[in-house]
């Protein structure tokens, strides 16, 4: 693999270049245009990334601005080797202290929304098939690089792809950590929707976070109250251990409090602002509908105080977290993420949510069935053995909570990009991804792809 790595050292300032470009477009989803189902910015990325793939000799496609993949080699599409990653990125959100989209180059990192998700990874796969081209690898089958647009919204683009054009059956996305992903658990949102009681405390208005996937960092309320109410909520964050400021606002007091934002599939990993705040409002005297959620959800993370905590040796615990919420004076409506196990029954949780919670009406907007590909299938074992090469870690198989394009394919699995020890900044402010890490991975993916597409009978890269 000399020549592989020659090559992909000599791109390496280029590779960061291109990672910066792609990450400086803010492709947020936004409204709706013409040939752009997600945002003017969306198509933008995809373009960009389309037309880098073009200039590398691949041969592009791009449907409707959902989405657009990129060939490498030829062959029956049904059998190519498929690797999905994604151009759209979750909102910004708070506590930056850097320019989001402004791609700085800091230390060996390169910082903004979307350079560990999922733009990194993306560019790392593009310079690998880049790498093996160039080195005139002979391959057996086709690889095909497929970028969507809507992977943080629900992955409508790639339901869409494959209403349009054949999806490959097997493959791996770059989206997740290392070293293999072959169980990526089931998820379900939870629609809550219940009256705001005004005994007690009264809450006038609230409303906090922007994605059902995202732990919101910062949370604010108005509440009915003069100064003694703002010296109360003080007092309630300085015994519940949490950041909280007021404000008086024409016979109203504005109740702030600071969490730590991050990714829904790991909620331990942030402090939810949401829940902190039901918190101040049960020490507040708060009742009904925002009591029942303080107290069934709160700061857990685990689904004890719904009754649905479980775990298995399989895929690990159930995790969940309150992520949007919106109340004025007459109702409380939230949303909630949860990621559970392969063996449990997702009817069957609902239910138990219900029997928790009998005051709200209670729904499943969205969800997806737990995805599970055998650790024993040549597309794992091979992962695991690129991995390996490059790093020399142990090739192991683990789950995780974290949904991903995997799931599109009949076999798919996440393969990188984060390695263990790395710090998870996927949907946090001050996102990065270290340029060691970026180049790595480039290493890492043209060894997979050589391994599963490579014509084995040429040993000249051996």
């Amino acid at each position: 693999m000399d020549r592989i790595d020659e090559i992909l050292a000599s791109y390496r300032e280029e590779m960061m270049e291109t990672v910066q470009k792609w990450v400086r477009i803010p492709s947020v989803k936004g409204e709706p245009a013409p040939d752009a189902p997600f945002g003017v910015e969306a198509r933008k990325a995809l373009d960009t990334a389309m037309a880098d793939c073009e200039a590398f000799g691949l041969k592009t496609e791009i449907f409707d601005g959902y989405a657009g993949h990129a060939d490498l080699g030829d062959g029956s599409t049904r059998d190519a080797l498929a690797i999905l990653a994604h151009l759209d990125v979750v909102p910004v959100g708070d506590g930056w202290s850097r320019d989001p989209f402004g791609a700085q180059r800091i230390d060996g990192k390169i910082y903004g929304r979307g350079t560990s998700d999922d733009k990194g990874p993306a560019v790392a796969v593009l310079y690998a098939m880049r790498a093996v081209k160039e080195a005139g690898i002979p391959l057996k089958r086709k690889v095909r690089l497929i970028l969507g647009c809507d992977e943080e919204c629900g992955s409508s683009d790639m339901r869409y792809y494959k209403q349009v054009t054949e999806m490959p059956r097997s493959g791996f996305s770059p989206d997740a950590d290392y070293p293999v992903i072959n169980i990526e658990k089931g998820g379900a949102h939870i629609q809550f929707v219940g009256k705001n009681s005004h005994e007690g405390l009264h809450v006038l208005s609230m409303q906090v976070g922007e994605r059902a996937n995202v732990i919101p960092g910062f949370a604010s309320a108005l509440v009915e109250g003069d100064e003694a109410m703002a010296e109360r909520a003080q007092e309630a964050g300085k015994k519940l251990g949490f950041p909280v400021t007021t404000m008086l606002c024409n016979g109203a007091v504005i109740i702030e409090t600071t969490g730590m934002t991050g990714h829904a599939a790991f909620p331990s990993h942030g402090r939810n602002a949401i829940g902190q705040m039901l918190l101040i409002f049960k020490e507040l005297g708060a009742t009904g509908a925002l009591l029942s959620l303080a107290d069934a959800v709160g700061m857990t993370y685990n689904g004890e105080n719904l009754g649905i905590a479980m775990s298995d040796a399989i895929s690990g615990e159930l995790t969940g977290s309150l992520d949007i919420i919106k109340v004025d004076d007459d109702s409380v409506e939230a949303l909630m993420d949860i990621r559970y196990p392969v063996l449990l029954n997702r009817d069957a949780m609902v239910e138990m949510i219900k029997m928790r919670l009998p005051d709200f009406e209670i729904t499943v907007p969205t969800s997806h069935k737990p995805h599970y590909v055998s650790e024993h299938t040549e597309l794992v074992q091979e992962l695991l053995e690129a991995y390996h090469e490059v790093t020399g870690a142990e090739k192991k198989t683990i789950a995780i909570g974290g949904g991903t394009y995997a799931q599109s394919m009949e076999e798919g699995v996440a393969f990188g990009a984060l390695f263990p020890g790395e710090v998870e900044m996927a949907h946090q402010a001050d996102e990065f991804m270290t340029e060691e890490s970026i180049y790595q991975n480039a290493r890492i993916f043209a060894r997979a792809i050589i391994r599963l597409a490579g014509d084995n009978r040429t040993e000249s890269e051996e």
